[in-house]
């Protein structure tokens, strides 16, 4: 007879849930994204990105600060004529983690899709 330990057994084991890999930095609506119109634009301006993720400056600044602490941004601030401007771009990290994520998010959608037309709902 099999018991809840008989799961744990090398040969036997179970592979986590897709939702497991999931990364919290990246997986938080704005920091996706952040993170997706980065990857998108190469390079991108504050304020479209305020403007796109309709947010105030400081609820995008702690964002920002959370993914470049991370490494998966790089934040660049200088001057177009005479206004300061602040550009972001994405890491190589940042690329690789929006990529993991992403196909994450697909193993997930491919669980619900298998699931929907296997079943009677």
């Amino acid at each position: 007879m099999s018991g809840p330990d008989d799961a744990s057994a090398p040969d036997e084991a179970i592979p986590a849930h897709p939702v497991t890999e999931l990364d919290d930095v990246v997986h938080q609506r704005v920091r996706l994204g952040i993170l997706t119109i980065a990857h998108e634009a190469r390079r991108v301006e504050f304020r479209f990105l305020r403007t796109q993720l309709d947010l105030t400056a400081g609820n995008l600044s702690k964002h920002l600060s959370v993914l470049e602490t991370a490494g998966l941004i790089q934040v660049e601030k200088g001057y177009e004529g005479r206004r300061g401007r602040t550009w972001i771009t994405l890491t190589p990290a940042g690329s690789t983690a929006l990529a993991e994520e992403i196909a994450q998010l697909k193993q997930l959608i491919a669980r619900v899709e298998i699931t929907n037309t296997t079943e009677d709902r």
